[in-house]
């Protein structure tokens, strides 16, 4: 990704990213110079096939593994750390939450240490647990909550910290299809009132056309990027009226084909 290429609304720039695990005739090479960019805002969905090298992906971009080459840029800075501003939600919530702490400790957890005066923190951790409609439950401890109820204390917690860049990593996909849709619109509620920027990594097609601004479809690996899709659905999404439209049905058979090894649609018009 040349300097032109960029825009000064960038937060995030992922410039010829590669990594291969192993030396030798055992390596694997798990992702092969990716090169994308998140505006300041935005909303990104990554989806490709199984193995597609997602997880190394975000691994890289949250600062918990160094890629083979490239670098990653998070505000201008290159991350060899995990970088300041940036807060992640996991799949398996039941893992991430710390079930001897109630839902109020647990969004208030990130914050320990924060410079931040102490009744700012109470006040973060309040609008965060109100934001993901869990006003009242504060004292409750995770193991009496349902699936859905402990992922939005996830996010709360993501969201106390306040990050320009919010990475989540197949959040939803172990709860069930009700909850799931829930949870698509809760993640839309909040982006539009925190006004973070998300990257969305997920395997479901529909919810990543659902979600997202931008569609960045993975290859097999050595994952490269098949192709980069605008998703000019009006808001705000609906899960019915916004998946009963042309332009969803359209975009979603568009990410399917490529996943299933279709080519781009410039290559394959070049080709022809």
């Amino acid at each position: 990704m040349t300097d032109s290429a960029r825009s000064s609304d960038d937060l995030l720039v992922v410039d010829q990213v590669g990594h291969t695990y192993g030396t030798g005739p055992t390596a694997h090479r798990a992702i092969d110079g990716l090169s994308f960019s998140v505006r300041s805002g935005e909303f990104v969905s990554i989806v490709g096939p199984s193995g597609a090298g997602k997880t190394t992906l975000l691994r890289i971009l949250a600062g918990l593994l160094a890629p083979t080459e490239g670098t990653v840029s998070l505000s201008g800075k290159v991350v060899d750390a995990v970088p300041e501003g940036m807060a992640m939600v996991f799949q398996d919530y039941s893992r991430s939450l710390l079930p001897w702490l109630t839902v109020g400790k647990n969004v208030q957890f990130p914050l320990r240490g924060d410079r931040r005066g102490k009744e700012e923190r109470r006040a973060l951790v309040q609008q965060s647990i109100d934001l993901v409609g869990l006003t009242g439950h504060e004292h409750k401890y995770p193991w009496q909550l349902s699936g859905g109820m402990q992922q939005r204390v996830a996010i709360a917690r993501a969201l106390a910290y306040r990050p320009s860049l919010l990475l989540m990593d197949e959040p939803f996909a172990s709860v069930d299809a009700q909850t799931r849709e829930g949870l698509e619109d809760l993640v839309l509620r909040v982006r539009e009132q925190s006004d973070v920027t998300i990257l969305f990594v997920t395997h479901d097609v529909d919810e990543s056309v659902y979600l997202a601004d931008r569609v960045l479809v993975l290859s097999k690996p050595p994952s490269r990027i098949v192709e980069d899709i605008p998703v000019p659905l009006p808001s705000p999404r609906d899960q019915i009226r916004t998946k009963e439209l042309a332009e969803f049905v359209h975009l979603r058979g568009q990410v399917a084909r490529l996943i299933h090894g279709a080519q781009p649609a410039v290559a394959a018009d070049a080709a022809g």
